[in-house]
């Protein structure tokens, strides 16, 4: 098992560093630049600016400094948010979407995990149709449409939560409701799916041929098996969720990664885009890790060297 857990954080380096390349160049080979406007700058100005900025050297060279200040984790100061550090910014706004998207896959892990039990255990039954209905129309739904559905209903209908902006209690419940709905729908189907197969499987007929009762059957063997689709897709479900859901930000006015990185894109804004890239690239490999470690402790046919 350390074994693999080393070999795994090993590969973690080269491929955050190809992330990081690929939208290096992405962003060089885009057109435009952070400085460019519909007023075009004096020759000098725009001489001094690149030069500034290090953009006056060849490609290669800028390259080579770029990989090496990632390597450091120092990405440098942000090009629009002048004296403020790319760490800095990342450091500032993650609190939110980390805040947001935990929440929303707690919520979403409760619902889709009864609603997908139920289904399994009553399958063809009313409960198994109506729950699978309720999924279907959680992934139906895009949350641009879901969240002002939200906000119209309860917040300038009933007057019970906030519309926007972060504060309160409050002003998390809506983001979070609208944030979870689609994560729910994907777990109570996974988590169907997966019970449905195990419960079919030998080893629980042998279980309740032993005389071990249902409940035992379902929580100690049954459900573990049955949520390991669940578990493969929470990895980059629960990184993606940290580093910000741009829809939903934009919706309810919250000031988290997500939302900063559409920013940093549309100003050209280089080296905080890298920076929350690498971010999220690393994160990903790192959830993705830790579900690979959990498959060994939820079954126990799976051994890692």
């Amino acid at each position: 098992m350390l074994s693999f857990i080393l070999r795994r954080l090993l590969i973690i380096i080269p491929m955050a560093l190809l992330v990081v390349t690929l939208t290096w160049g992405l962003i060089r080979i885009a057109p435009g630049n952070f400085y460019s406007s519909e007023k075009k700058l004096p020759p000098a100005i725009e001489e001094n600016i690149r030069k500034k900025y290090g953009l006056d050297k060849p490609w290669y060279q800028q390259y080579g400094i770029m990989i090496f200040n990632v390597v450091k984790l120092d990405f440098g100061n942000s090009l629009k948010y002048q004296g403020q550090s790319v760490n800095e910014i990342i450091g500032r706004h993650l609190p939110y979407s980390a805040t947001i998207g935990i929440l929303a896959y707690l919520l979403a892990l409760v619902v889709g995990l009864s609603a997908g039990i139920i289904a399994a255990l009553k399958q063809n039954s009313i409960w198994d149709y109506g729950s699978m209905a309720l999924a279907m129309l959680g992934l139906s739904v895009p949350n641009f449409v879901f969240g002002p559905i939200l906000v119209l209903f309860f917040a300038l209908g009933l007057y019970w939560f906030p519309p926007a902006r972060w504060g309160g209690f409050g002003n998390v419940v809506l983001p979070v409701i609208t944030l979870s709905a689609i994560y729910a729908a994907y777990i109570a189907r996974l988590t169907r799916a997966g019970m449905l197969e195990v419960m079919r499987s030998d080893y629980i007929r042998t279980a309740r041929a032993k005389g071990l009762d249902e409940k035992t059957v379902l929580i100690k063997h049954a459900l573990r098996g049955g949520i390991i689709p669940v578990v493969s897709f929470t990895g980059p479900a629960l990184a993606g969720l940290l580093a910000g859901t741009v829809v939903v930000e934009r919706v309810f006015a919250i000031p988290g990664l997500g939302n900063i990185f559409i920013q940093s894109v549309l100003n050209r804004d280089e080296p905080l885009t890298l920076g929350i890239v690498a971010f999220l690239s690393i994160l990903i490999m790192i959830f993705n890790l830790a579900v690979d470690i959990s498959y060994g402790f939820l079954d126990p046919r799976i051994r890692y060297e």
